[in-house]
């Protein structure tokens, strides 16, 4: 038998989950409605997190054991959630200045 959520996440291992969950977000350029979603899904974190656990029979095969166990330890966490909310915040304040800037130095 499986045994989920058998240990914590490391800081370590919750770090490299959070930048590729950013990365993946990024890379579709999804910050807005990704923020939007964690921010009105943050309550209910320890819910959706037992509900990747229940759901595990089917999500096992598709997106592996690994990956179940660790993703619903993770956002199981008010804490995670609010870092990746935070995460993409900052990056996309950061490159709406950049490109202010740019803008800036374009105009005459």
């Amino acid at each position: 038998m499986l045994n989920l959520w058998e240990d914590e996440l490391t800081e370590e291992e919750a770090t490299a989950l959070l930048d590729r969950i950013e990365h993946e977000i990024r890379k579709r350029k999804l910050e807005v409605p990704a923020i939007m979603f964690f921010e009105m899904h943050k309550p209910l974190a320890n819910i959706a997190g037992n509900f990747a656990l229940a759901t595990s029979p089917f999500l096992v095969p598709i997106i592996g054991y690994k990956n179940v166990n660790d993703y619903s330890r993770l956002l199981s966490k008010r804490d995670n959630v609010e870092a990746l909310i935070v995460r993409l915040e900052q990056k996309r304040d950061s490159n709406q200045k950049s490109d202010s800037n740019i803008d800036a130095k374009e105009a005459p």
